[in-house]
């Protein structure tokens, strides 16, 4: 990219999170990634290089490591010129969520992230006219806390995603709750698995975008975003899928489209590009950590019918999902468990506030930092070292349960033996595919604190209105039963 010749209109707004904005090229498959701040705080040039650049390291030397090197891309630092910054930002700013707008792109230092856009991943290794279309998951945390040092009991019963969804639709960030519960998707259970992204299908939320050619055509920006169209997908979606066009329109060929693209993500979420390379991980769920989370409808619903859950056929080694699971594994003691030790690590550091750089808590990401992170003891002698090790294990574990899975898929042409990359089948159609994981920033060492407020006001809302609700209709129906009589009849 040539940093000197730079055209705002050759960019377009792609999207944003909380912290950074997302713009891409229109012909070439890169895309650069701006920080963003709050209008009153301005931050200088070489700190904004040194933030991205720590990104850049992490990932590297890090996330890497933990998820595989096809799995992870980790770009570099670019510095543009300022006036091109300004008028990108003008051009763009009408493209926005108003949500969103609370929060400026720096158009002060010209540093950017240069990544390549994984949208239309590496499409030059794909013939030219062929379309790509790119699924977006964001799976969140894929298992129930397993640490003795949990003192709500419901947390080892339901997991924090699908308590969460209750506070959320309270305080109007979305219009209903999701039945989409992270285990059925972690589960590898096809039954689970499918059920799980029909579900991210129908309340996308934040947990899923769908791109044709790099542009968005299903997603969720928020409470105001009009109810998800299954059939203006199925539109978009059915050359991909039934491209011989045997279908006519209507349900019956809304629900067979639908139906396709659950199987070949599934397929893709199951595959191993990294050939068993398990990772450097070796955590396992614990004996006592549940499999299936209470408050998932699919499990509520085979209970219903008197059946029990499926069990968990187990993900696969090698599969991204496995390794991503892993390295939220990482929240050995759970925020309760951890927050004692962040008060430790913070006692040293208001006595010895210059031993800030040495302990890493802001890079440098290295080797050195990455091999603490292999300790997984959770013996406490006491000291700041071992307060410090849980303290970043658990910053990347957050990390892990932030990141988004993006899936490209490209049709081939009738000699898929020709293809470099993996290919997946569906009933009509043959993919090739390509796996990637993105948002993969460390969680800022700042925000435990906020951390632990937040689960204790998830947990308490979710105790207080759907567990005490539901634990008064199951004393109902015993109180009912109490009267009953026995009657044994001679046979």
């Amino acid at each position: 990219m040539d940093e000197g010749k730079m055209d705002e209109n050759e960019w377009g707004y792609h999207g944003e999170g909380n912290k950074s904005l997302v713009v891409a090229h229109a012909q070439r498959c890169v895309v650069l990634r701006f920080l963003k701040f709050p209008p009153n705080r301005k931050k200088a040039s070489e700190e904004i290089f040194q933030h991205l650049q720590n990104i850049v390291d992490f990932s590297k030397n890090v996330m890497k490591e933990f998820l595989g090197e096809n799995y992870v891309h980790c770009g570099e630092v670019v510095q543009l010129p300022l006036d091109f910054v300004k008028q990108l930002c003008l051009k763009i700013q009408s493209e926005r969520p108003e949500s969103r707008c609370d929060k400026d792109l720096d158009t002060l230092s010209g540093y950017a992230l240069c990544l390549p856009n994984l949208a239309r991943l590496q499409t030059y290794r794909f013939v030219e006219h062929r379309p790509i279309l790119c699924v977006e998951i964001k799976p969140k945390c894929g298992f129930i806390p397993f640490s003795g040092d949990v003192t709500h009991e419901v947390k080892h019963k339901v997991c924090r995603y699908c308590m969460h969804q209750h506070l959320k639709v309270a305080t109007g960030k979305w219009k209903q709750i999701s039945k989409y519960c992270p285990l059925d998707l972690y589960s590898g259970n096809k039954q689970r698995m499918h059920f799980a992204l029909k579900s991210l299908l129908q309340e996308a939320q934040n947990n899923l975008k769908i791109f044709k050619n790099g542009e968005l055509i299903y997603g969720c920006k928020d409470a105001r975003s009009p109810v998800a169209d299954w059939s203006e997908l199925a539109h978009h979606l059915k050359p991909f899928f039934f491209p011989s066009n045997g279908l006519a329109g209507g349900p019956h060929c809304t629900g067979a489209v639908i139906r396709e693209l659950v199987r070949v993500i599934t397929r893709v979420l199951l595959s191993d590009s990294e050939k068993g390379r398990a990772g450097a991980l070796r955590l396992g769920p614990g004996p006592q950590g549940p499999r299936v989370c209470e408050a998932s409808p699919f499990g509520r619903s085979l209970r219903h019918q008197g059946k029990s859950a499926p069990e968990c056929s187990g993900l696969p080694k090698g599969c991204l999902l496995y390794k991503t699971l892993q390295v939220q594994m990482l929240d050995l003691l759970d925020i309760e468990g951890l927050y004692p030790l962040y008060r430790r690590v913070e006692r040293y550091l208001e006595e010895f506030p210059e031993e800030r750089k040495t302990l890493q808590i802001d890079g440098p990401y290295d080797e050195a930092f990455y091999q603490k992170l292999l300790d997984l003891s959770t013996e406490d002698d006491g000291t700041v070292a071992f307060a410090l090790t849980k303290v970043q294990q658990y910053r990347v574990a957050m990390t892990a349960k932030d990141c988004s899975v993006m899936i490209a898929l490209s049709p081939c042409l009738q000699d898929a033996s020709s293809e470099q990359r993996p290919v997946v089948t569906s009933s009509r159609s043959r993919f090739a595919f390509s796996v990637s994981v993105l948002d993969l920033d460390l969680k800022p060492y700042e925000s435990i604190p906020h951390q632990y407020k937040l689960d204790g006001k998830i947990v308490n809302y979710y105790s207080k209105t759907v567990h005490a609700k539901d634990a008064a209709v199951m004393s109902a129906r015993f109180k009912e039963s109490e009267d009953c009589t026995l009657v044994l009849h001679k046979v």
